[in-house]
């Protein structure tokens, strides 16, 4: 077997670095910018990959994964308060759009960023605060939109833009905190006070409803106090008692079921009544008097008064 010069061991050993240099491995969604003595020459996917060595390099990588670039702006609303947004981007570079990606752009971090200050600073102002918080998609829609026109030459897909966080001034916020609690406590009165009302009327339909009872039960209780006299006079005029007799002794009668009914209850005031044989006769002579005077005075009342000649 022949044996290999001592000389010719530097030179394989040098070959063996030149071929090696020579290889290189792309990760997977990445892709490599291959230039030749200064100059673009190819484009490299995943996997291993062979250039020429020392004649060509690769000038940089482009990452084809989704990225998110977060973009802080502080402007101001059309009620004139300052208001700071967060406004998250995210995009990626289409495969078939690296060397656009790669050499029309130096930062395209900051090509974004510029866009969406514009877009931002150019909506928001022509809202309330109120409304920036309302129509937060809005302004995301304006930015995608603005921002798939412009960055789509440069080989950039624009997937979404979210407007991720809206933060006023400390004092902004503790005044809007105070204007709900007020609106809060605002409809928490008129809730209290309609329950009120509900309360009061509920009360006086039932006391009315109750007072309409008791008028018809004690007008049921005379109509039936009134048959029951009438039952009675008539049956005492079935066994000869004229009907003045009749009402003298039903007269008697109640006031001394009256003072019976007084003396079982303990708890009942004394009243002085007269309680002489009499006293009914006298009671029942009243009012028949009172009765035929009143009689008389309406008649009087009735009757048409004499013309003046």
């Amino acid at each position: 077997m022949p044996s290999i010069s001592p000389t010719l061991i530097p030179l394989l050993f040098l070959g063996l670095v030149i071929v090696a240099s020579g290889l290189f491995v792309v990760k997977q969604q990445t892709s490599a910018v291959i230039e030749r003595f200064g100059k673009f020459h190819s484009i490299r996917h995943a996997g291993l990959q062979l250039k020429i060595p020392i004649i060509d390099r690769i000038a940089g990588k482009v990452s084809l994964r989704v990225q998110q670039l977060d973009v802080n702006i502080e402007t101001k609303t059309f009620d004139d308060v300052f208001v700071r947004m967060k406004v998250s981007i995210q995009y990626l570079v289409s495969k078939e759009s690296v060397y656009d990606a790669f050499y029309k752009l130096v930062n395209p971090h900051d090509q974004i960023t510029s866009y969406v200050f514009d877009v931002v600073r150019a909506e928001v102002p022509k809202m309330k605060l109120d409304d920036v918080f309302v129509k937060k998609d809005d302004i995301a829609i304006a930015v995608k939109r603005e921002l798939s026109d412009s960055m789509e030459e440069y080989g950039f897909i624009i997937i979404k833009a979210l407007v991720t966080d809206i933060d006023p001034d400390q004092s902004v916020k503790a005044s809007m905190n105070r204007i709900n609690a007020a609106e809060r406590e605002k409809i928490a009165a008129e809730f209290e006070g309609e329950s009120e009302r509900i309360k009061i009327v509920a009360k006086a339909r039932a006391e009315a409803e109750s007072k309409r009872l008791q008028g018809q039960g004690i007008a049921d209780q005379r109509r039936e106090i009134a048959k029951g006299l009438e039952e009675s006079v008539q049956v005492l005029n079935d066994v000869g008692i004229n009907s003045q007799e009749a009402s003298a002794l039903i007269v008697v009668t109640q006031h001394y079921d009256t003072l019976q009914s007084m003396g079982e209850n303990a708890n009942s005031n004394l009243i002085m009544m007269p309680n002489a044989p009499s006293a009914a006769s006298d009671m029942l002579g009243q009012m028949v008097a009172s009765f035929a005077a009143s009689q008389q005075l309406g008649d009087a009342m009735k009757s048409p008064k004499p013309k003046k000649s």
